[in-house]
């Protein structure tokens, strides 16, 4: 009798990687669609095409499924405004400008994304595990912030750095905010130009250029 000989080791974990990141897709299509609540692994797993077996195989819980589709959600966020700055140069105003505009990438803030995101910050309060990837990933961008920030006012302190980095993004999410609950009075554009004039009023020193 012939016994097929198994899967080179590289061949499984490509395969494996593929389907976590199915099932992973599928979760946020799931959430978009009916919401957190009713998301379940067999929501999740009829979504992907798959049987709900191999989610249970991959993700063991449904809080497990839902932690890592929102570590994949930050994920792509982290990488739009990393290669944003990435793009923006070495100076502090265009560095700026390019991590708030990244806010407000289509691939990033789209109805649905939007969604998902608001759908998982609604339950933080009382899911842990999706706090702590929240808190991971924002003191990343946080830092960012600041960082910048300080760079423009060479003669200020971290703590004002800080106080005009928490304004920033208190505007953004509120915009995002703005954007899910009343999307037909507002518009990514619009909310992307009002930021910048944000920045332009906190940094007048630097307002023709962020108004450009």
């Amino acid at each position: 009798m012939n016994i097929p000989s198994p899967k080179p080791r590289k061949e499984r974990t490509e395969n494996a990687e593929k389907r976590r990141a199915q099932l992973v897709d599928a979760t946020l299509r799931s959430i978009a669609a009916n919401g957190l609540a009713k998301t379940t692994l067999a929501t999740v797993a009829a979504e992907a095409g798959l049987s709900q077996g191999v989610a249970v195989f991959y993700f063991k819980s449904k809080t497990a499924l839902l932690t890592g589709a929102l570590r994949a959600l930050y994920d792509r966020y982290d990488a739009t405004w990393r290669e944003a700055l990435a793009r923006a140069g070495n100076d502090p105003v265009d560095r700026l400008a390019a991590l708030v505009l990244a806010d407000f990438d289509p691939e990033i803030c789209n109805a649905e994304t939007l969604s998902v995101w608001f759908a998982f910050w609604g339950e933080q309060k009382f899911t842990p595990q999706f706090a702590e990837v929240s808190a991971e990933y924002d003191a990343a961008r946080g830092g960012a912030i600041r960082d910048i920030c300080a760079e423009l006012r060479p003669g200020a302190d971290r703590e004002e750095a800080a106080r005009i980095a928490d304004w920033i993004d208190t505007l953004t999410d509120g915009y995002w905010q703005h954007l899910h609950v009343f999307p037909e009075k507002n518009s990514r554009e619009g909310a992307a130009r009002a930021a910048l004039e944000l920045l332009a009023t906190l940094l007048p020193e630097h307002a023709d250029r962020l108004r450009r």
